[in-house]
């Protein structure tokens, strides 16, 4: 048993390519939508950014982690929030531990963010994993202490990337576009189909939000290339 938990925990962090291994190709496509990122931003201030999917398993969190890694990596102060409460991965791809975090933030008056905040070892980079997964997630989540940790943390920090659950999943993605500045719908090559990637948008735009772009994920490259690294991810 302890060497199939090793084994996963070695497979999380396989897909953090951006740190593994910088000059690859799939680095530079993480680069690139930093890039588009940093430009949808000219006419209004994007400092927290929703990463979320239409359904498990396309690959959200690993975009997330990843995506965190090359904003870091460009100077920037990033905070990764694992705001999935249900079936929180975020710590898995820096091997930190889930037991302390956002719901231990959001339960307790007398913890400050910084006691829970993690350092996962890249310089510029931050980590507030989900903490014990609550009965309430929703309404934790859609509370008026969440909203007013997020925009604490979006005053010390340039940008605050936060994973939820799936849109067609639960409410909780809803929840959080309607108050963050942005958000990016990851899409799984192969995974939802059209009406529903459909659907998770049209969700997305009653709650109001602001859709910066759409992320395909797990697709080919030319040269042989794959998106292979994000196979089997949330």
């Amino acid at each position: 048993m302890r060497k199939k938990r090793k084994n996963r925990s070695r497979n999380y962090e396989a897909k953090l390519i951006t740190s593994s291994d910088p000059k690859s190709p799939i680095s530079e496509a993480f680069r690139t939508i930093r890039t588009n990122i940093e430009f949808s931003s000219i006419d209004k201030q994007i400092k927290n950014i929703l990463v979320t999917s239409t359904i498990p398993s396309e690959g959200k969190s690993t975009i997330a982690a990843n995506l965190g890694v090359t904003m870091a990596a460009a100077g920037k102060r990033v905070l990764l929030i694992d705001a999935d409460l249900r079936n929180p991965t975020l710590g898995k791809y820096f091997n930190k531990s889930s037991h302390v975090g956002l719901t231990n933030l959001l339960l307790d008056d007398n913890l400050g963010w910084e006691e829970v905040m993690l350092s996962p070892g890249q310089e510029n980079l931050y980590l507030l994993t989900s903490g014990p997964i609550p009965p309430n997630p929703a309404e934790l989540i859609g509370s008026n202490k969440m909203r007013s940790f997020v925009a604490a943390v979006s005053e010390s920090f340039d940008v605050v990337l936060v994973d939820s659950p799936p849109v067609l999943a639960v409410a909780d993605a809803s929840i959080l576009a309607n108050y963050l500045d942005g958000v990016i719908l990851v899409v799984g090559t192969g995974d939802a189909t059209h009406e529903q990637t459909l659907a998770a948008k049209e969700q997305l735009q009653k709650a109001k939000a602001n859709i910066l772009g759409v992320i395909l994920n797990k697709a080919p490259m030319q040269e042989g290339y794959y998106y292979h690294y994000y196979y089997g991810s949330r």
